[in-house]
């Protein structure tokens, strides 16, 4: 498999594991959402909490020039050291949400 078929089914893989989790309160689903045309993958909440709304993103990751760019990580550890755990390299892992953004650098 190259890289990038690998790097997709390790992002799949990681949001779908994110997915099977429940919030710990509301009625609240979660929703992963994958576009391989466009290499765009997400995870999305969807429900109502204690009579409001609630509906967002929690997850929105890219696949672009052989980098894994995570334009946005909700979750409260974040998924960057899942992807790496997974086998992507950190120096293909680019944290978009930052400003200047470079590739990861876990010490």
């Amino acid at each position: 498999m190259d890289t990038i078929t690998t790097y997709r089914e390790i992002v799949k893989q990681v949001i779908s594991d994110y997915a099977k989790l429940r919030p710990s309160h509301g009625n609240i689903r979660l929703d992963a959402i994958f576009d391989e045309m466009r290499d765009r993958y997400a995870l999305m909440q969807v429900g109502w909490d204690r009579g409001k709304r609630v509906r967002g993103n929690l997850i929105y990751v890219i696949i672009e020039n052989g980098k894994v760019i995570i334009e946005y990580d909700g979750m409260e550890c974040g998924i960057t050291q899942d992807l790496i755990n997974k086998g992507i390299l950190e120096r293909d892992i680019v944290l978009a949400f930052l400003p200047d953004s470079q590739p990861v650098s876990v010490a």
